[in-house]
């Protein structure tokens, strides 16, 4: 397995980040819907105060005051959980932000399974396939906190809509401070010429971690992060099929609707070949530690590196 050196919580890069990034002058406002404490927003309130709009459990109003804010010509964050936003709030999201294209920039944590103990009513499945469904949406998965303060900054500096998804739970710290976000671009963590493994968030470690499997059999597999889901990277996908042959996708959320789905399209139009799904599909999750529901839900190494095999199998069917 890959021995992770750092455990850290994807979504405790929201608030130090947008500090920095007002320290540097960019005209950053923040609207936080009663969470602030768990997303990580607050600390950018005790910093700039006057420039926090606190708007209690108010989901949809979040929205409305952030979207009025860009209106203004500020950059406007909004945080909540991602089964509140976008589960509560689509209309306004849709209406207020994406088909105006306002300057909205909607941070949801606790995302996925790995939301874990609070059960399967705060396990947000769903949320990558409503903002996809907004074309205008940037919408980016990032896999570790040094991936997410980037992406926040990313969008910080891109005019437009942008959805970023972040997780409860510490998880792996696969990249280093080298390593440089890119919208529309995903990053190759392990290269391969048997099976590429497409992975998002906290999937990213599992998948390298199914690659130390595959690679006790003699099977090399190529890694990718695929971050960045709108922009895609469409050019990653299509010399994935090209140059291995068969794809397997990884997901903490359904299969339909999010990089499963995405993947498939894009190699059912460019160039076909044999790909698997790892992610959920028929059933909403339960309460348990992260570990547990990802076991629970075969959501492992174990799990993607069969699948691998699976799809390597059928290259000669």
């Amino acid at each position: 397995m890959v021995q992770a050196t750092k455990m850290e919580a994807t979504r405790a890069a929201l608030g130090p980040t947008l500090i920095k990034l007002r320290n540097e002058g960019l005209d950053i406002v923040c609207v936080d819907a009663d969470l602030g404490y768990s997303t990580s927003a607050v600390k950018f309130g005790r910093e700039f105060p006057e420039r926090f709009f606190p708007v209690g459990v108010a989901e949809q109003n979040m929205i409305g005051v952030a979207a009025g804010l860009a209106a203004t010509g500020k950059i406007a964050f909004c945080s909540s959980f991602a089964v509140f936003a976008p589960g509560h709030c689509f209309d306004q999201l849709r209406m207020a932000v994406a088909q105006p294209k306002t300057n909205v920039k909607l941070v949801a944590s606790h995302a996925g399974l790995v939301t874990g103990e609070d059960g399967a009513s705060a396990q947000s499945l769903e949320d990558i396939g409503l903002m996809l469904s907004m074309p205008t949406f940037n919408v980016i998965v990032p896999a570790d906190s040094v991936e997410a303060a980037q992406a926040i900054e990313a969008a910080a500096r891109t005019d437009g809509p942008f959805y970023i998804r972040t997780m409860r739970a510490k998880t792996a710290v696969v990249h280093d401070e080298s390593y440089r976000f890119q919208l529309g671009k995903w990053s190759r963590l392990r290269e391969g010429s048997d099976v590429t493994l497409i992975a998002i968030a906290d999937m990213v470690k599992v998948a390298l971690d199914a690659a130390e499997l595959l690679s006790s059999d003699g099977i090399n597999a190529r890694v990718l992060n695929a971050a960045s889901l709108r922009p895609l990277d469409r050019e990653a996908i299509v010399a994935a099929a090209d140059e291995t042959g068969a794809i397997v996708t990884a997901e903490d959320h359904f299969v339909h609707g999010g990089l499963g789905s995405l993947v498939a399209g894009v190699v059912a139009e460019e160039h076909p070949v044999p790909i698997e799904f790892v992610g959920m599909r028929d059933r909403y999750g339960t309460s348990g530690t992260s570990e547990q529901v990802l076991a629970f839900f075969n959501l492992t190494p174990e799990a993607v590196a069969e699948s691998a095999k699976k799809a390597i199998d059928r290259k000669s069917e």
